[in-house]
């Protein structure tokens, strides 16, 4: 057979995508850094705009001064914030990335495979039979719960055999039993529900230094592991058929890809509860202009996802003020006719 015949080759060496042209390689850079400035401005304006209103000159003592008012509202509050948007906006891009390759649906999230629901179920667990009241104590439970939950999945789904359609099955199958057990503790216990309603709505505000440096580990090797399956995940959006004559070992790119997604989504949702539709709408809008080659889709995605996660944190500090919007309820409202515009296109961006 011809497959049969071919040279063996890693995942890492096969480059399935189409060779792009020096014209659009130029582009493409260009437009990276342009991305870069986006962010950079997004996220200054998320350390100088926020429900309290500061003139640039007190937001300019609050960074600089050793102490007083400014400095606890713009370095205690406002740069963990950010930093904590900049990192989670990063991992649910990355892992939406990830996962629309893994499963070739072009409009899967982290929530496909059933990972914000066994982050919610592991922090109601926490709430109501350990009697965890702190974010600082969330944070282990939800990321264990992402991960138990991922670990669960690729069982079901067939750790030998894996294909997307029953990876996509196990998660719907999961998140809907996750979810009931959610609903039936809430509604049991008060002090739950009470605790739960602000977590699962999905914010920023509660970000600080202990929580960035709890998450930022899983984070990194997270974002690393994604980063290096691009080529293979390439390769595996092509098809079994293709991917096995390029090399590809699916299995193993499968698995590392369910573990990238699940450690990145889980630190996420762990620190900022589950937060929808950031993972879902900005790698398939950065498909549409990069083309299907992860390479590109990875890295604007990574940066592109904090543009969005801080804007509508920013969008959700101004609109309410005194009071807040949070920033999950901010991405529902962008991320709904959105979401309605991508489904009823006649072209969805391919994978």
């Amino acid at each position: 057979m011809l497959v049969d015949s071919l040279p063996e080759q890693s995942a890492e060496s096969a480059a399935p995508a189409p060779p792009a042209s020096p014209r659009r390689r130029v582009i493409r850079s260009v437009g990276l850094l342009v991305a870069v400035a986006v962010l950079l401005l997004v996220a200054m304006a998320s350390i100088a705009v926020g429900a309290k209103e500061l003139s640039v000159a007190q937001v300019w003592h609050g960074l600089f001064a050793d102490s007083g008012t400014y400095a606890d509202v713009v370095v205690d509050e406002r740069i963990s914030r950010t930093v904590l948007g900049l990192l989670a906006g990063a991992a649910l891009g990355l892992s939406g990335s990830v996962l629309q390759a893994l499963t070739r649906n072009p409009l899967a999230d982290p929530g496909l495979l059933g990972l914000n629901a066994g982050a919610s179920a592991a922090v109601v667990t926490a709430i109501t039979f350990f009697g965890v009241t702190s974010l600082n104590g969330y944070v282990w439970f939800a990321f264990f719960g992402a991960a138990a939950v991922g670990a669960l999945v690729w069982f079901l789904g067939g750790s030998r055999g894996a294909t997307p359609v029953r990876l996509a099955l196990a998660g719907t199958a999961i998140s809907a039993a996750l979810y009931g057990y959610l609903q039936a503790v809430m509604i049991m216990d008060d002090a739950a529900l009470g605790r739960m309603r602000f977590w699962t709505v999905g914010s920023l505000s509660s970000a600080t230094d202990e929580t960035i440096r709890q998450v930022v580990p899983f984070l990194v090797v997270g974002s690393l592991l994604a980063l290096a399956l691009a080529r293979p995940l390439n390769a595996v959006a092509m098809g079994d058929d293709t991917a096995r004559a390029l090399g590809a070992n699916l299995n193993r790119t499968r698995a590392l890809s369910m573990l990238a997604a699940t450690v990145l989504c889980g630190a996420a949702t762990a620190a900022c509860g589950p937060i929808v539709f950031v993972g879902l709408m900005v790698p398939h809008v950065v498909r549409s202009f990069t083309g299907p080659d992860q390479r590109w889709i990875m890295p604007y995605a990574a940066i592109l996802s904090p543009v969005l996660l801080l804007g509508s944190d920013v969008l959700g500090r101004v609109v309410a003020r005194p009071a807040e919007v949070q920033v999950g309820i901010v991405t529902a409202v962008i991320g709904g006719p959105v979401f309605i515009f991508l489904v009823r296109r006649r072209r969805t961006a391919q994978l």
